[in-house]
């Protein structure tokens, strides 16, 4: 049966969405997500959070992966002990969970398709920061697996603001450092969160969702970051 933290969610089922990205508007500044957008990181809390719930005696369900997807590390894990019931709190499924994370991103984590070159060319075209909701040890561990160690400069994690995603600050701080008024800024994500951060921040957004055939709400989807809708949005012709 899952946690039940969430509503299923129904695909959008129009097959020449979208036609364009954005009609005439351009973005001046770029941010992404990073966790299952830049860096395929979500497979990596996927066998941290099954080897979580076996050692609680818990089944892992496509329901608990879904509801987790995106929320900040110290909501699911109180959402986790809620659930558990086993008399484990929040500050304790925390840390053990974030133990087996980084295990594991360390050993498998990589970048997703098209990341590098997207990321690549966004740099070379505009001001560009990552603003994830995951903390700060685990987001600098993801970029460097990953390769993006030393960039972008802008880099924001959850711990370094006083709301995570689904609230706005990630992204107000991520385009303050970036010197742009969120309005001007495009936001890439793989979430329903990290969407509903974005646009509570005043942005535009595009979602690569991690769970495919899932609506996450974002303006615009699309199945990957090498579509080349993408790149031509960047250079300005998408």
């Amino acid at each position: 049966m899952g946690l039940g933290l969430v509503d299923p969610i129904l695909p959008r089922t129009d097959p020449d969405y979208p036609p364009r990205v954005f009609g005439d508007w351009r973005p001046r500044a770029i941010v992404f997500d990073c966790d299952g957008l830049l860096v395929d990181t979500e497979g990596c809390w996927t066998i941290a959070e099954r080897e979580l719930f076996r050692a609680r005696g818990r089944p892992y369900e496509a329901a608990d992966k879904q509801a987790l997807i995106g929320v900040a590390v110290p909501t699911a894990c109180a959402l986790l002990a809620e659930a558990f019931a086993d008399g484990s709190s929040a500050e304790q499924i925390e840390r053990d969970l974030l133990a087996r994370v980084h295990r594991v991103i360390a050993r498998e984590g990589r970048a997703m398709e098209g990341a590098t070159e997207l990321l690549a060319l966004a740099l070379a075209r505009l001001p560009t920061a990552v603003a994830s909701n995951s903390p700060r040890s685990l987001l600098d561990l993801a970029l460097g697996v990953a390769g993006f160690g030393a960039l972008p400069a802008v880099t924001v994690a959850a711990d370094e603001v006083e709301n995570p995603k689904p609230e706005p600050d990630l992204y107000r701080t991520a385009c303050a450092r970036l010197g742009v008024a969120p309005g001007d800024a495009l936001a890439v994500e793989d979430s329903a969160t990290g969407v509903r951060a974005a646009r509570a921040a005043g942005m535009r957004t595009i979602g690569v969702p991690t769970l495919r055939g899932v609506d996450i709400g974002a303006d615009r989807t699309l199945s990957t970051l090498a579509d080349p809708r993408l790149r031509a949005l960047l250079d300005g012709d998408g």
